[in-house]
């Protein structure tokens, strides 16, 4: 994984007394001479402060800083919520000399509680002392934005556009209450390229819809979820359009994949990260219909958990997600093992597919259900004994 982090940023994270343990929970991304910047958001009827001021700034021509707190989503907070999520991010730009309107921010935690505005405004004075373009710099910044996560989430990666070479940097926190369009999920990704407004915008929402939309633990839409793409333009040249920006879009939507795959692998009490790849149907949308309900699957999630072979589960959950197959034509295969062809079951031996799963962590289901053009790939994780804990315990 390449160390180069995008040219024209700077990153924080500190501790300022939001989050119960003690950790880490504010984190700053600033870009002092401004970056374009683009945003996909939860579907969600119901969602927090902050993604209603971010959605309000973007697609922008100039943000020049992300603030980032975790421990409380400031969600479900009426007005006050909204006048505060405004003076979070006045907190932030007056501390490099921009405007509110500059400033986007995000909040993640525990629903229904007001933010500690005095707690906010010691996070941005501490990260605006600690702000720095160095790998440590990041990496505080990536662990500051974590709430149930097990692990710090981040991909850096550089690649070439045309004769051009260009740097992402990417970071994103999610374990739990984890469902497409959108989770609760925050994400931040910075390029060094050079884009339009309107170009970021379109292909972040490509690479979301390949990546982000396509993961799930146990499919409960946030309120909070958010994806930001800043682009400081530092690598120069002219902003990207055609067949460079095609290029480009390609290697954010695997950027935003390698960065999404983390979230279900980390599902709180999983043991398992399973990848669902649906093939053959009519469209690329009734695959992912598919994939989905494979993966929200309750009854899948706990044999996968439980080592057990039941093709049945999930022959009858692609059956029942509503896109139309013919289901003599489906095939079925997990971990490489062929248990379903042509819409019956074949002889396998059930203790050998049973120990690739248990002795592994990945786990690959396989479905072909005809032969359509439609193609999708979603990750999801098992049903746990300890997914139940974590989720009993939490406080709400």
């Amino acid at each position: 994984m390449s160390q180069e982090l995008p040219r024209g940023f700077e990153y924080a994270g500190v501790r300022c007394g939001i989050k119960r343990t003690g950790k880490d929970d504010f984190a700053m991304i600033a870009a002092r001479h401004g970056a374009v910047a683009a945003g996909v958001y939860t579907q969600n009827l119901v969602f927090a402060a902050p993604v209603e001021w971010d959605r309000r700034y973007t697609p922008s021509a100039d943000v020049r800083v992300v603030a980032v707190n975790s421990g409380n989503a400031n969600a479900c907070t009426g007005q006050r919520g909204l006048d505060d999520a405004h003076s979070m991010a006045r907190l932030a730009a007056d501390t490099i000399g921009a405007r509110a309107e500059q400033c986007l921010v995000m909040s993640t935690g525990i629903i229904g509680e007001f933010l500690p505005m005095d707690r906010i405004a010691e996070g941005t004075r501490l990260a605006a002392a600690r702000l720095g373009s160095e790998q440590q710099h990041f990496l505080a910044a990536a662990q500051a934005i974590m709430t149930t996560d097990s692990f710090p989430k981040y991909v850096q990666r550089s690649f070439t556009v045309g004769e051009q070479e260009i740097a992402v940097a990417g970071m994103a926190k999610g374990a739990g209450m984890i469902g497409p369009r959108m989770a609760t999920m925050l994400a931040v990704i910075t390029t060094d390229a050079r884009l339009t407004p309107a170009a970021a915008q379109d292909a972040l929402t490509a690479a979301v819809e390949l990546s982000f939309n396509c993961i799930s633990v146990e499919g409960h839409m946030s309120t909070n979820d958010t994806v930001l793409l800043l682009a400081s333009g530092n690598a120069g040249g002219e902003p990207m359009t055609g067949r460079r920006l095609a290029e480009f879009t390609e290697c954010l939507a695997d950027t935003c994949a390698q960065l999404a795959k983390m979230i279900p692998n980390d599902g709180e009490g999983a043991t398992h990260l399973i990848e669902i790849e649906v093939r053959g149907t009519a469209s690329n949308e009734d695959a992912r219909r598919i994939a989905k309900t494979i993966a929200e699957s309750a009854l899948v999630k706990t044999a996968i958990c439980g080592a057990d072979p039941n093709w049945g589960r999930i022959v009858s959950a692609a059956g029942y997600a509503g896109p139309k197959f013919d289901p003599q034509q489906v095939d079925l295969l997990l971990n490489g093992f062929r248990l379903y062809e042509r819409g019956a079951p074949l002889r396998f031996d059930a203790a050998a597919v049973s120990e690739a799963i248990k002795s592994q962590r990945d786990t690959r289901i396989e479905l072909q259900v005809g032969d359509g053009t439609g193609h999708c790939r979603f990750w999801t994780s098992d049903l746990t004994h300890e997914y139940i804990r974590i989720n009993a315990d939490y406080h709400t």
